[in-house]
């Protein structure tokens, strides 16, 4: 029997962060649906907990809500923090570019606490200082 579950994301960051991630997004995946922003402090008469609560009353109680928010410690991390221990929610900090294409692109029927845990592994891969890497090939080939 299928679920009525739904993956839903929210991109939460400091700033427009969360804007250029999305148009990253739509370049390289297409449109992602259930897709939420919030870009704290842009707007000074929008509180970023009544941006936090618009979102959540668009999360049923059978929905998954993935939260990347940018920075551990940050105080967009920090408000969400109350939601954490919610069901269904999963917060990721200090997100890049390819673990939040991994994690939108993810297998629904893969449970999230797993698909979360695997796509940090192969995004921390990704983080690599390029000048050592090519300069580690070059020295490699002048020995050959």
């Amino acid at each position: 029997m299928q679920s009525s579950k739904t993956r839903k994301f929210l991109i939460a960051t400091h700033g427009t962060l969360a804007t250029g991630l999305k148009s990253s997004l739509n370049l390289i995946v297409g449109a992602v649906d259930n897709l939420f922003l919030i870009e704290a402090y842009v707007d000074e008469n929008k509180a970023l907990e009544d941006e936090i609560n618009e979102v959540l009353n668009q999360v049923g109680d059978q929905d998954e809500l993935l939260i990347f928010s940018d920075i551990l410690g940050g105080s967009v991390t920090n408000q969400l923090l109350q939601f954490a221990l919610r069901p269904n929610v999963y917060i990721v900090s200090g997100f890049n570019l390819p673990l939040v294409i991994e994690l939108v692109l993810g297998d629904t029927d893969t449970p999230l606490d797993e698909l979360i845990e695997e796509s940090i592994a192969n995004a921390k891969q990704q983080m690599v200082f390029v000048n050592k890497l090519v300069t580690a090939a070059n020295n490699e080939e002048h020995h050959d």
